[in-house]
């Protein structure tokens, strides 16, 4: 807006906007700089800046908002010599809103899973990761991402943030790097308010969700949307570039950022369904094209068994398919639709079943598996000794066998090679993967679905 103001020690008049704009204003509201001492003295000069002109447009707004407020006529009726100045009222909130803090709104899903969420902040030489929490016991038991605390030790420090705003010194108890899940016990903590775990089974696509965490650092922060797919393989590629970290979960359009990392992913009802873990930027990262809505979630079901397992004994269990693969199908066969198998381990699960190298795995239970990313995420989403119908082939030479699933402890992270015959156990100890690249935590790379 073009107008020229008064500069420091000038006595000038202002310019015609504002001599105009006076005479819809009580003389006594009205400074004139040429004015007699009839009117109030002027306020001490200050130095010239924008914020007259900003103030003048907040002051138009508000008044054209208060004059439609008490009717279209107000504006139109000239007839009273001395115009009244409409007096702005409001609702009070709760009197507007009760109807909605219901079970079944996203307002009460969030007032619900706030009380149970918490900040986390590791604090290391190299910096201070940021994430969240979920609370589950009242003396401070916490189910967190492994990602957020795996830099905890070696004297570094973990502060965790609580709903009550008191903050306390925290302890990892256990990790499970393959679910990329962690329990952390907090210090001298009492009286938290536990969340209520739901059922991600009984999950819906379409499902209203709401996010509760710390994004950039903010604290109790509510995003809110719909589960966009129940199953999805979740890969993350290691810093070598040579390996992929791979899971089953939630995939959910619910806006979530670093420093959401590990915290809950409720429904309407306030329950537990998913701990948010992860995002796909597209090819933000590297100057492409950036994705949104692409948020990713473990589902529940799969985290309350190692949170079970990590409070009862401090580590997790995992389930061991006993077969190796890659990304790439073998002897250069890019038609082959599965998992090709390259390697069977000798008296492991799948060899007592029949299962042989070159074989391609096709299905797992009734869920079709199309590259070896998959086989993995499907299997870790069964419990150690499980049996499981596995699928060997397709069309006519389709055979199904049972194969009873093996266990180890969860050490590291379940890897796959993009390429070549070793390494990528499915379901057991992987390859080193060197360090994988989540999202949050510190890095800022975008996962690829």
């Amino acid at each position: 807006m073009n107008q020229s103001q008064p500069t420091e020690g000038d006595n000038s008049p202002v310019t015609e906007p504002f001599t105009q704009q006076s005479a819809y204003h009580p003389p006594t509201t009205h400074w004139d700089p040429q004015a007699t001492s009839a009117y109030p003295s002027p306020p001490p000069a200050r130095p010239r800046s924008l914020t007259k002109p900003i103030v003048a447009t907040a002051l138009l707004a508000g008044l054209v908002g208060g004059a439609v407020g008490v009717g279209g006529s107000a504006l139109l009726d000239r007839s009273d010599a001395s115009p009244s100045v409409p007096s702005l009222t409001s609702q009070p909130a709760a009197a507007a809103n009760a109807a909605d803090v219901k079970p079944g709104s996203v307002t009460y899903a969030a007032q619900v899973a706030s009380k149970s969420a918490a900040d986390i902040k590791v604090s290391t030489g190299q910096g201070t990761a940021v994430g969240s929490g979920i609370v589950l016991s009242p003396d401070g038991y916490v189910l967190t991402n492994n990602h957020v605390v795996s830099a905890a030790g070696n004297g570094s420090t973990i502060q965790v943030t609580t709903s009550d705003d008191k903050t306390h010194t925290a302890k990892v108890t256990g990790t499970s790097p393959s679910y990329d899940l962690a329990v952390i016990k907090l210090d001298n903590a009492s009286g938290l308010t536990p969340a209520t775990l739901g059922d991600s089974s009984g999950l819906q696509v379409g499902e209203q969700v709401v996010a509760v965490g710390s994004p950039e650092n903010l604290s109790n922060t509510v995003t809110s949307g719909i589960v966009s797919a129940l199953s999805r393989t979740v890969t993350a590629g290691d810093e070598s570039g040579s390996g992929l970290t791979v899971y089953n979960g939630l995939q959910t359009d619910t806006p979530i950022n670093p420093g959401n990392s590990g915290g809950p992913l409720v429904n309407l009802q306030g329950q537990v369904v998913g701990v948010n873990s992860a995002v796909d930027t597209g090819q933000g990262a590297g100057g492409g094209v950036q994705a949104y809505g692409l948020g990713f979630a473990i589902p529940i079901n799969a985290a309350k068994r190692i949170a079970d397992e990590l409070l009862q004994d401090g580590h997790a269990t995992k389930p061991v398919l006993g077969v190796s693969g890659s990304l790439s199908p073998g002897n250069g066969n890019q038609t082959v639709e599965g998992a090709q198998v390259s390697a069977v381990q000798s008296g492991g699960a799948a060899a007592d079943a029949g299962v042989k190298a070159g074989d391609v795995i096709t299905k797992i239970g009734d869920t079709p598996i199309s590259d070896y990313a998959d086989l993995m995420a499907q299997v870790l989403t069964h419990a150690p000794g499980e049996t499981v119908p596995v699928t060997v082939g397709s069309g006519n030479h389709a055979r199904t066998v049972q194969v009873k699933l093996g266990s180890t402890v969860d050490k590291e992270q379940t890897t796959i090679p993009e390429s070549g015959s070793q390494g990528g156990e499915s379901g057991g100890q992987g390859g080193e993967s060197g360090g994988s690249r989540l999202p949050f935590g510190g890095s800022p790379f975008g996962l690829v679905p």
